[in-house]
Order: C-alpha cells, then sequence, then structure tokens
C-alpha cells in the first residue's frame, strides 16, 4: 500500500497499532506504546521551510544501539576516480553479467559495482553511476548510504524494498529513490539487474516547468510513498548494517531488526515512481526539441538551471515534425550523458545499443544517431508515427566531467571496443552546384 505526492507531508502508522503518532507534538516524554521517538534529518535544521526535509520515526528500539562499525571489502563499489587514466572516446557497453544463481550466491550489496562518476561525498558535491547484478535476497542485513541518495532503476527482475518507512515493491519501467541515511533491505526473485544513480550533496526534486505551465512532465500525484509497517524480530545470531560512508563500506551488528518503526511522519521518505504516468512533451511542428523537456527529476547545483544530474527518459509518443530530421542530432554536449536502456530498441542505435547495457558520452565528445538511422531519416517520409513503442530509454546527465572506474573499462568484461565503427561509414553528401528549390534565394552572408 502506498500514500501518493512528492515531497508532502506524510503520517502513517501501522494498522496493528492505532494510535502510534503523537498527538500535537513531535517528542512526547513517553511515547504511545513505549516506543522510541528517531528524528532522520535530510537537510539542516535551518534550511528554508521550503527545502526542510525531515521525518520522525517512532520505534521499538532506536537505531543508536548496535555494536560499533567496521570497515569490510567494497568489492566493485568505489569512489576512487583516478584509479585508470581519462579515457575521451564515447564508449558503449554491451549487457553487464549476472552472476548465475547456481554458480554464485550475490545479493544486492556485494552485486554493486561502480561504472563511472566524479567529485567528493566528502565534500558533499558529486555523482556515482553503479550496476546492480544480483541473483539473492539480503538475509538478515540491510545498507544504509550515508553519502547521498540512490536513485534505482530495475533493468530485469523486480525488486522488493523494505524500508523503515515500510515496503515497496519495484518493477522495470518504473523507478524509486532512497534517500540519504534510510535503511533498507532488497529481496529478488531471479537473476536481477539494474542500473543506480547515485548523488552527493543534494535531494532530487521535480523540475520546474517555466513556460511549459501548471502539468506536464512527472505529475507529482503519480509518485507513491509505502504505509509504516514494522516487524519486532530479535535475530541472536546478528543483523548486519551495511553503511556507505566516505565512499567505503562498514558493517556494524545489532541483535533486532531494524525496520522496527510502528509510525512516522513527515516529508522526508523513500518513493517510487511508474515511467508509464510520464506526460510527454514534444515538438509538433518543426525541428529537435532539446532532451530536457524529457527530464523525470533533477538534482540541482547551485548554478541556476545546471544540474548534478538530470534523470531524463526517452518514453514511447508520437512524432510528427515536418521537414525534420527526427531522431537525435550529432551533438557535442558541456554536459556527461550516460544512457541505458530497460527495454526495447532506442530510436537512434537500433543495433548495438541493448537492454541492461549502456553508453557514456563524455564532456564534448561527438555523438549521435548511427549510419543506418542517420541514412533511413534523411529520406522517411515524414507523416505522423509513433516512436519509441515498445521501449524505454534513460540518461543520466550530469555537469561533472565523470571518470569510468578500472571496473567500467576493463574488468566487466563488458566494453564494447568496436563502438566507433558504428560512424564509420558516415559518407559526405556535399554537393557544390546545390541550387536551392525556391524562386528566390537569399544571397550568402545577408539577413533579413
Amino acid at each position: 500500500a502506498y500514500m501518493s505526492g512528492f515531497g508532502n507531508e506524510f503520517a502513517s502508522e501501522d494498522s496493528r497499532c492505532p494510535g502510534s503518532l503523537p498527538e500535537g507534538q513531535n517528542n512526547t516524554q513517553v511515547c504511545p506504546y513505549g516506543l522510541y521517538a528517531e528524528q532522520l534529518s535530510g537537510s539542516a535544521f535551518t534550511c528554508p521551510r521550503s527545502t526542510n526535509k525531515r521525518s520522525w520515526l517512532y520505534r521499538i528500539l532506536p537505531s543508536v544501539r548496535h555494536k560499533p562499525f567496521t570497515p569490510m571489502s567494497c568489492g566493485d563499489l568505489t569512489e576512487n576516480w583516478n584509479e585508470v587514466e581519462p579515457d575521451p572516446n564515447q564508449l558503449r557497453w554491451k549487457p553487464f553479467n549476472i552472476p548465475k544463481s547456481s554458480e554464485k550466491k550475490v545479493d544486492f550489496i556485494s552485486g554493486l559495482h561502480t561504472v563511472c562518476g566524479a567529485g567528493d561525498s566528502k565534500s558533499r558535491n558529486g555523482i556515482a553511476i553503479h550496476m546492480y547484478t544480483c541473483n539473492t535476497s539480503m538475509i538478515d542485513k540491510c545498507f544504509q548510504n550515508a553519502d547521498g541518495d540512490f536513485l534505482i532503476v530495475p533493468q530485469q527482475g523486480e525488486i522488493l524494498i523494505t524500508t523503515e518507512f515500510g515496503k515497496m515493491m519495484v518493477e522495470p519501467n518504473e523507478i524509486c529513490v532512497i534517500q540519504q541515511g534510510m535503511r533498507f533491505s532488497v529481496d529478488v526473485f531471479r537473476e536481477t539487474r539494474g542500473y543506480i544513480l547515485e548523488v552527493f550533496g543534494a535531494h532530487f526534486e521535480l523540475p520546474d516547468l517555466g513556460p511549459i505551465g501548471a502539468n506536464g512532465l512527472a505529475n507529482p500525484r503519480d509518485f507513491q510513498t509505502p504505509v509504516a509497517w514494522y516487524e519486532d524480530r530479535t535475530v541472536a545470531t546478528g543483523y548486519t548494517i551495511v553503511n556507505k560512508y566516505q565512499g567505503k563500506l562498514f558493517s556494524c551488528q545489532q541483535d533486532f531488526s531494524p525496520f522496527n518503526v510502528v509510525a512516522w511522519h513527515g516529508n522526508y521518505t523513500p518513493y517510487k515512481y511508474n515511467l508509464e504516468n510520464f506526460m510527454v512533451i514534444n515538438c509538433v511542428a518543426f525541428d529537435h526539441v532539446d532532451p530536457s523537456i524529457f527530464t523525470v527529476l533533477t538534482a540541482k547545483s547551485t548554478r541556476p538551471g545546471v544540474a548534478i544530474a538530470d534523470f531524463v527518459i526517452f518514453p514511447p509518443r508520437w512524432g510528427v515534425a515536418d521537414h525534420t530530421f527526427r531522431p537525435p542530432y550529432y551533438h557535442r554536449n558541456c554536459m556527461s550523458e550516460f544512457m541505458g536502456l530497460i527495454k526495447g530498441h532506442y530510436e537512434a542505435k537500433e543495433e548495438g545499443f541493448q537492454p541492461g547495457g549502456a553508453s557514456l558520452h563524455s564532456i564534448m565528445t561527438p555523438h549521435g544517431p548511427d549510419v543506418d538511422c542517420f541514412e533511413k531519416n534523411s529520406t522517411a517520409v515524414l507523416k505522423p508515427e509513433r516512436v519509441a513503442e515498445g521501449t524505454m530509454a534513460f540518461m543520466f546527465e550530469s555537469s561533472f566531467s565523470m571518470a569510468v572506474t578500472k571496473w567500467g573499462l576493463d574488468t566487466c568484461h563488458c566494453l564494447d571496443k568496436s563502438y566507433y565503427k558504428c560512424w564509420e561509414a558516415l559518407k559526405s553528401h556535399f554537393n557544390p552546384n546545390w541550387k536551392p528549390s525556391t524562386l528566390i534565394a537569399l544571397l550568402p552572408n545577408t539577413s533579413i
């Protein structure tokens, strides 16, 4: 069960304990049912009201009751952006491998692999992109990211996420956001794969609509937040809390489940969203509109209009532009563009770019449609047509110049080293004898 709305002030209590939320105040001397009051702050106390994020949790035992944290292996999770030399080339990955459950049990945490990123979690300014590939559920173990927010994009296999706020079932073509500091555990039901966008120092919000007006893009009512659910469970063998802190992993033990929150209220919550609910804005006359019109969520930087990261999708839609090359144009960008594919075929590269794979076009590295796409769409009859039907591609776009990890360039063995060849056959169509078809042509270097 879920409550709807983005950034709302929610209040929820498990139906097994009616009246578990204190009335009229947050921190009563004695909480209902003998619970502990605990605040989870997602912003500084002194932030303006419009950006202040916090929730009050009423739990059976407070989260402070645990043994000391100790370092643990980080596997392929890293924040070391200097382990290999920079690579400005266009990069594309074949579908990332999912370990077979018959060969090795891998849960969500051990299946995290950092592909690229930039910035620093210590200074609270940066971004990281990870893949998760796993085949087994987390048992008596949860994860907490002290560094930033996780935007999770399942690609293969649904995931059941248990949080301190309740449970969320998230399927491919849905996304979820687990904000900084929230503890969660992931159950899977088969071999499972997906993408993660992590941001340090900012939270995701809905983009401003500007001239679009009051409606369009992602509707706030379509975001879903789980209702309170608790378990009062003792774990004699030890429950493991894994904490991502300053780019490293640490673990500690406690003898009870952390999902013991009977009731909560506030505006700092996990949430999910179905990408099919996105209301697409598109060109209805001519030319190709910038992909910013497909932004679902943004994590803003301190510079107006410039994002630490945008989450952008390319959903099914109608293409109707007249006398226009309709697919994405050739482009060099001051932003980094990491693309993934949930299902189907991406319109600008129908071959080679596969579900579960990815591409990275770094700052000012040229990119655009492959040869087949260019030739086909340069001569196509421009009638109204459905674009991207049965597909869903997305982009993590960032103002940071992202470095690729050793795992991304080498260890994963998924890098497509022939990617550049998709443009090799582009040929010149230049004709110096071309004349305009109109009766009156403007003289060179003039204007009206």
